[in-house]
């Protein structure tokens, strides 16, 4: 048998040869044939942005959302298989009240991170399961101050200042690189994440998309929300006007 997945792919708790987890890499794959979602951390809370590819025209605009709220100051977007997305969703939500319960205070998304991390994680260590297809951002602003973290679907997180998943993540990475996050306020982030979706859907402009957009932060007194109507209409007019001229 060769190391190229003849045979070592069969089962998440199989290692082939040279130390790889072929399953794992397949759902990385899973990832890589969605939609971009980006998250940006900024110096007054965070912007959470995805690119929601349309499959058909049947579909009623703004539902099958891709960014949820887990608890009141934490939100999760997703990029991958949409039903995968969901159940994690309601996994950080039962995680997030399961803290609240035992610590009567907001859960630190560390602490959930962490714990959807450990989650994701067990599904990569049984022949009877497979690992989740997507990679999760989790955006808060809690005691510490804003945070951002990803959940890949080996299971491993890491803290962000930007962060990029999905088929268009290497272009957003080299974009969220070009900007000072540090020095943004959520209003410009709102106005730079929808440029960059709107730049990195350039690769499949053939294909109808839906730029979906929340954010937390001082504007919205610390609460996870849909970024506002007329502001997200600014972002994505702004948008298409520096795509016009990047062209």
């Amino acid at each position: 048998m060769t190391s190229i997945g003849t045979g070592y792919d069969l089962s998440a708790s199989t290692y082939s040869p040279d130390g790889r987890i072929f399953q794992v890499e397949y759902a990385n794959k899973a990832v890589e044939n969605s939609g971009t979602a980006i998250g940006l951390r900024v110096k007054d809370g965070v912007v959470l942005a995805v690119e929601k590819l349309v499959h058909s025209k049947l579909l009623v605009p703004g539902v099958n959302r891709r960014i949820q709220t887990v608890d009141r100051h934490i939100g999760l977007a997703t990029a991958g298989l949409l039903a995968d997305g969901r159940h994690l969703a309601n996994r950080a939500r039962d995680e997030a009240a399961s803290f609240r319960d035992q610590y009567r205070q907001p859960p630190p998304l560390k602490q959930i991170a962490d714990r959807l991390g450990l989650y994701v994680q067990a599904y990569t260590l049984y022949s009877s399961v497979r690992p989740f297809g997507i990679s999760t951002i989790l955006g808060a602003v809690d005691k510490t101050g804003p945070a951002l973290y990803v959940v890949e679907p080996s299971g491993v997180f890491h803290g962000y200042h930007g962060a990029a998943v999905g088929k268009g993540r290497q272009l957003a990475k080299t974009e969220l690189e070009k900007l000072k996050l540090s020095e943004l306020t959520t209003r410009e982030a709102v106005k730079e994440a929808a440029r960059i979706i709107y730049l990195v859907h350039e690769d499949a402009k053939e294909k109808e998309f839906e730029l979906e957009m929340s954010w937390v932060g001082d504007e919205t007194n610390g609460i996870h929300l849909p970024v506002p109507k007329d502001l997200q209409t600014a972002a994505e007019q702004a948008a298409k006007a520096a795509l016009e001229t990047f062209e």
